[in-house]
């Protein structure tokens, strides 16, 4: 079977090669970037809004559900919010053949969507705080090409909502975002950089916003989710107002995090190979394939033994499949190492005699289990996979950064740099002309590679304020 493209060389061409072997998508729907959900790719994208509702809900949030439509009387209370969609929204001007007194918006995101009912559910200081969450779709008139799971005109999209009693309660609230997020990432084995976005960058209506970032190869990024700290900003034009201990009403202090289907994307982007798709096993379709190598002469032994063992594995909550199709085992090694499965476990006669499997993982790693009790055997295995796709991934996540001291050491940049910058804006736009991309902030934490102290600013030289901040091209 043929290889994929060279993901480091052709990485647009890779991933979408890598997207239509998997099976995750179709893209023949006829409304560009409005893409079909099959069922392998659909059951992948259900187990990863387990792993968001499982890391969400650790922190209290609780699960609510907005219509899809907003009123362009709501939609048009936050002006910087309209600024920043009002060429992605889509207009719904009729309804059946009456032309509607006030247009409705399909929701880009949900702020102006969920704000007059908070306005409605908070009164009193004991309202508070309020976390709430909703998985839903948003739409956006995307105009640039079009690419499964990256850039479309649906969303599958994770959102929560917050309202906190002052400015304080809300960063605290973001800091609790950035570490769910942290487990989240350790589930899917994704390395990522936080980074506050510059002034210009920001989402309309933020008092900050951190975005999340992934390098994909040479200085490319992708960002899979973002949080807001929004202060007062949408809590006034929308009257959502609380009375505190005195009997005063206060404007809450807003929050929002948000995260999508791009996820999927990621996971396809930095664990796939010329081989197809690598999932971890959290998100794996079928965390677990048995091949039976079945001959005319050998009878049953093998696919019985392939079914037992199924039956025993799905006892222990593991995703399992048995592929008792009449191809070639060749044919089916290819089909499941291009769908990414992790665990791949082959039963010939004499193994299945034996109480033996061959177990290879989706790195390439081979043995052999047993004899005896193969269920545990079977889960370190998974659990082996995970750790050594996790080391993968930082070792890659490592290399994909350096440091750069002059503006024209970015022309060209194969990685994403660390470049010092004093904060102002006309250096930042400096330093994007120079690397024909962003400045995509400066990282909240942990730096990902160690630069030492920043020295002055590569754009103006000055030192004071100086800090390392991320340049990079954002898919």
């Amino acid at each position: 079977m043929a290889e994929l493209p060279d993901k480091a060389e052709r990485f647009i061409d890779w991933y979408l090669e890598a997207v239509e072997v998997a099976g995750l998508t179709d893209k023949r729907y006829p409304v560009k970037g409005m893409n079909v959900w099959t069922p392998y790719g659909f059951q992948a994208r259900r187990l990863l809004d387990g792993v968001l509702i499982r890391g969400i809900e650790a922190t209290g949030s609780q699960a609510v559900e907005f219509p899809t439509l907003i009123p362009r009387t709501e939609f048009q209370k936050e002006k910087q919010h309209v600024k920043g969609f009002d060429e992605q929204v889509y207009w719904v001007t009729r309804g059946g053949a009456t032309e509607l007194d006030v247009p409705l918006v399909l929701r880009p995101t949900s702020e102006t969507a969920m704000y007059p009912i908070f306005a409605i559910w908070i009164r009193s200081h004991r309202d508070l705080p309020l976390n709430v969450y909703q998985i839903v779709n948003v739409f956006r008139y995307e105009t640039k090409t079009t690419r499964p799971f990256l850039r479309i005109r649906e969303i599958h999209f994770f959102e929560e909502h917050t309202c906190q009693l002052t400015d304080d309660a809300a960063a605290a609230r973001c800091r609790s975002n950035l570490d769910t997020f942290h487990d989240i990432a350790e589930a899917l084995a994704l390395p990522y950089v936080a980074s506050r976005r510059p002034e210009w960058d920001k989402f309309p209506g933020a008092f900050y916003s951190i975005a999340l970032d992934l390098p994909v190869g040479g200085a490319r990024t992708l960002q899979v989710g973002t949080i807001h700290h929004y202060r007062e900003n949408f809590s006034r034009p929308y009257e959502i107002r609380y009375e505190d201990l005195s009997g005063a009403l206060q404007y809450v202090h807003q929050t929002t995090f948000g995260l999508s289907e791009r996820l999927l994307g990621a996971t396809v982007a930095v664990h796939g190979d010329r081989r197809g798709v690598v999932f971890p096993s959290s998100i794996a379709p079928y965390q677990v394939v048995i091949v039976p190598i079945v001959s005319q002469n050998s009878g049953p032994i093998a696919l019985d033994a392939a079914r037992a063992l199924a039956t025993r594995l799905r006892a222990r909550d593991l995703r399992v499949h048995v592929d008792d199709s009449p191809d070639r085992p060749g044919a089916k090694y290819y089909l499941w190492e291009s769908r990414g499965v992790p665990l791949r476990i082959e039963i010939g006669p004499r193994e299945a005699a034996a109480g033996t499997v061959t177990a290879v993982n989706r790195l390439g790693e081979k043995k052999s289990l047993g004899p005896g009790p193969l269920e545990e055997p079977i889960i370190q295995a998974l659990a082996d996979f995970d750790t050594a796709l996790s080391a993968r991934a930082r070792a890659t996540f490592q290399q994909s950064f350096s440091v750069a001291h002059r503006l024209e050491e970015l022309a060209n940049s194969t990685t994403v740099r660390l470049v010092a910058w004093c904060g102002a804006e006309a250096c930042g736009h400096q330093i994007e002309q120079a690397i024909e991309g962003a400045v995509l902030g400066v990282p909240e934490g942990p730096l990902p590679i160690d630069p030492g102290p920043p020295p002055g600013c590569i754009a103006c030289g000055k030192t004071v304020d100086s800090k390392w901040a991320l340049a990079g091209r954002p898919l």
